[in-house]
């Protein structure tokens, strides 16, 4: 085999590779909701450093909550395998799992309507994020199933 031919072949193997790689561990994704200003699967970066509201920042704006007129919160995830991957590169990544973090963040706005937005969070933020928005919230996290509550709290 050339150089050329092998070059090449490991150049489409990593770009098949990044094209699978998905959300950054510490980033977040507006997956969905209420909030029509900005796209669905928008990636940005939230904050928890303000007493008052979480926020998320995304390229071109910002959605703030503010924590004391949060109504629920729930966390769940989504776990998929890396079938495109492994078609891809290598049949090994069948038996990869990628899990998906889940935060659901509903709100009263201003004007006393109900707001929600679905938010997917990066594997290292995760645990950080929940316990936060269950400090300045005074809301309970509302876990999906028992291994939700595992990846969660880290028990």
């Amino acid at each position: 085999m050339s150089k050329r031919v092998i070059a090449c072949c490991l150049l489409i193997a990593l770009s098949s590779e990044m094209a699978f790689a998905g959300l950054g561990s510490k980033k977040v994704m507006y997956v969905g909701g209420t909030a029509t200003a900005i796209s669905e699967r928008t990636e940005g970066t939230t904050t928890t450093k303000d007493e008052k509201e979480y926020v998320f920042t995304y390229p071109g704006g910002k959605l703030s909550i503010p924590y004391d007129q949060v109504d629920s919160l729930e966390y769940g995830q989504k776990a998929g395998r890396r079938v495109g991957l492994a078609v891809a590169i290598t049949p090994f990544a069948l038996f990869s799992k990628k899990r998906k973090h889940f935060l659901t963040i509903s709100w009263k706005d201003e004007d006393d309507k109900q707001q929600a937005v679905v938010l997917e969070l990066g594997k290292d933020i995760v645990r950080t994020e929940l316990a936060t928005l269950e400090a300045r919230t005074g809301r309970k996290i509302e876990y999906q199933d028992d291994e939700a509550r595992h990846a969660g709290k880290g028990n």
